[in-house]
Order: structure tokens, then sequence, then C-alpha cells
């Protein structure tokens, strides 16, 4: 039986998946790892998957029947979703994998929604703060699916004080920015807006990876009280779930 089962449902390398597919082995590889494409690890390091869970998945990107999984990211060739090689800012190990993921959400340059902005404005009052933000990193960009008291859409990566964010378990905080050699001579602190304060907590999806964070921001140093960082922190468990409804869509 378990012999009949192993040659009706083989195991794949990434590579074989890969001309499965028609795509890129290094694309196979994204998708595997951002729990796109159900796989595991080999003792050497090596990710497999069945020809079912390939199949499975052309039939259902072929506008078939199928069962419901994880949708599929785009190829990911767009600069937006590959590493920077010499990134100007912090990155963890898994910035591949994170980017992967993110793209899989579809919501960089989407359409503004009520349910993200909502969040920015109520984030805004309960820290009496001018600037609230919900942030997406790219690669290269910084990109607000959802702003208060910003005009801008977006700013480079390399400005993003949620490089850093994204970088922490918990609310990642800089309360006078003028003084932080991190952030001194960043643009965005010597030019409009003219940051000095800042607070942001990483936004992550289910498994575990950061997509940007729900951030505040002041023209003036200052610290937030407890109560006004608890609130945050609520706001910011609200738009993870958001975010996480995303990915099932």
């Amino acid at each position: 039986m378990t012999s009949n089962l192993l040659e009706e449902d083989p195991i794949l390398t990434t590579s074989a998946a890969a001309r499965l597919l028609g795509v890129a082995t290094s694309t196979v590889q994204l998708w595997m790892e951002s729990g796109a494409i159900e796989s595991w690890k080999t003792p050497g390091g090596h990710r497999r998957t069945r020809e079912s869970h390939i199949r499975a998945l052309m039939t259902r990107v072929a506008g078939q029947s199928g069962a419901p999984e994880r949708r599929l990211p785009p190829t990911p060739t767009d600069p937006e979703f590959l590493p920077n090689p010499d990134p100007g800012f912090p990155v963890a190990d898994e910035e591949a994998q994170r980017l992967a993921a993110l793209a899989a959400t579809g919501l960089v340059d989407s359409l503004p929604e009520a349910r993200f902005d909502r969040i920015v404005r109520l984030a805004s009052k309960v820290t009496e703060s001018p600037i609230a933000l919900i942030s997406l990193l790219t690669a290269r960009r910084q990109w607000f699916k959802a702003r208060v008291g910003l005009a801008a859409q977006q700013t480079p990566r390399e400005w993003a004080f949620c490089s850093h964010a994204i970088l922490q378990d918990g609310p990642f905080v800089v309360e006078d920015a003028i003084n932080d050699p991190r952030f001194a001579g960043n643009p965005l602190v010597l030019a409009a807006p003219h940051m000095r304060f800042y607070a942001g907590v990483p936004l992550r999806d289910r498994s575990g990876m950061a997509m940007g964070t729900l951030c505040v921001i002041d023209r003036e140093p200052r610290k937030l009280r407890a109560m006004e960082l608890e609130a945050l922190m609520d706001l910011a468990a609200i738009a993870t779930k958001e975010i996480e409804a995303s990915e099932d869509r």
C-alpha cells in the first residue's frame, strides 16, 4: 500500500516542482518558504513537496475547483519583492520569505479600505499624535496602506523608521529622533514632516512575518503613557487580524 501511494503521489524537489509549474526554481523556493506551497525540509535542509500539492495548485490557478489553500504569491520577479543585495537599512535573515509573504497579501498599492482607515484614525486619537500610519515595507518602499496627518503615500525604504520596528518582538519607540544617531540625519527628521517622536508596533501574518507596522508620529519629542501604548498595541492586534483576513481572499 505504501509503495503504491508513493508511486501515485511522488515526492518532488524544488526544481522538479518548478518544471511542472513552468517557473524558476527560485520562485518555487520562495513559495515554499512563505507557505504558499505545502512542503517540508529534508535533514540536509532541502525543500520537498508532493506532486499532488503542485497539481492542486495548477488546478486552482486554472480556475477549476480545488481545495481552498493560501493564495499563491505573484512570481517574485518584481524588485519590490526581491531582497535588496545591498540594503541601506537593517533586515532580518528571513527578508526573502517576508517579502514573498507580503506580496501574497495583495495589499501593496491596493485601494484605501475603511477597515484600515478606522484603525489609524483611532491610533491618532488615543495617543494624541498628529500622524498615524499603517506601513507596508517592500524591498524598495515604505508604502502606507492607511494614513492620517501625512500627505505622502510612500517613502524610500531607506528612510523608514519601520525597518527597525519590524525587527522587534514588541513596540519600537524613539522619543527624540534628533538625538538618536540612527535617525538624526534622516530626511523625515530634517525636513517635512519633521519627525521627532515615533512609536511603531509590528504587524505580522499568520506565519509570523512582519508585513509592516502600525505607528504614530509627533513633531515634538515625547513619551507615550502606559495606557496610550496599550491602546496602540490593541489596535495593532486588530490590524494584524485584518492582514490575516487579506491572506484568505
